[in-house]
């Protein structure tokens, strides 16, 4: 399996625990077994920085770090195109999610190879209450949240049909919210499993200290998140 972490925005080098959340992230991917390359792309104004992080760091399964598009989008293809041939999967992971446990990546593929789906993509049940508004904000109903996901990172694909949704999307001047959104506009089909509360998008100070405490308890022992059904 590759990993292609996108790592274009500022945030990606802010520290937790003293270490940048790019770091944290890298760790828990690097620890699974079926890892074995990750490229990171890096905002091309903060490639060396990132890059000498990286180096700081030493990361055993980094195989390259590579500046990335104007978007996402752009920033996963430049990925895929330094992934090293080889792996089969490829597993799309945002730096700023840092607390990914070490095993998520291995559920997703046992759950990708169990199903034969073309992706695997975590996902948590909404807690708030969805509400639909018209054009003018009016309330027109609520949403049911039994069948509402929050949809996070990692996400694994097939290598191959990941990278034929981009060369589509790339043809057709396509702009996905997501690769679960190319992959699934090329017609292939992806099962949703579990994900976890703990794994948070650290974009906010408030994020970052709710992250900040989520790995103290971690780091003393306290109970951990895990995926929810």
């Amino acid at each position: 399996m590759g990993v292609v972490v996108p790592a274009a925005g500022a945030e990606a080098l802010v520290t937790l625990a003293g270490r940048p959340l790019l770091a944290h992230a890298l760790g828990a991917l690097e620890a699974s077994q079926a890892t074995v390359a990750v490229v990171v792309v890096a905002h091309p104004d903060q490639l060396e920085a990132t890059a000498k992080v990286l180096a700081d760091e030493g990361f055993a399964k980094l195989a390259a770090v590579v500046g990335g598009g104007p978007a996402r989008q752009a920033a996963v293809a430049a990925g895929l195109r330094a992934l090293p041939p080889g792996p089969t999967h490829v597993a799309v992971h945002d730096a700023v999610r840092p607390l990914v446990a070490p095993g998520a990546v291995d559920r997703l593929l046992a759950s990708l190879l169990e199903t034969g789906a073309a992706g695997a993509v975590p996902g948590v049940p909404v807690a708030d209450t969805i509400r639909r508004v018209d054009v003018a904000r009016r309330s027109a109903g609520i949403v049911d949240r039994e069948r509402l996901r929050a949809v996070q990172t990692p996400q694994l694909f097939v290598r191959e049909v990941l990278e034929a949704a981009h060369r589509r999307a790339l043809d057709d001047g396509v702009e996905g919210a997501d690769d679960v959104a190319l992959v699934t506009a090329a017609g292939h089909p992806l099962q949703v499993v579990p994900g976890d509360p703990e794994n948070l998008r650290v974009t906010t100070p408030l994020e970052l200290a709710v992250a900040e405490t989520l790995l103290a308890r971690r780091r003393t022992g306290g109970p951990g998140g895990g995926p929810d059904p």
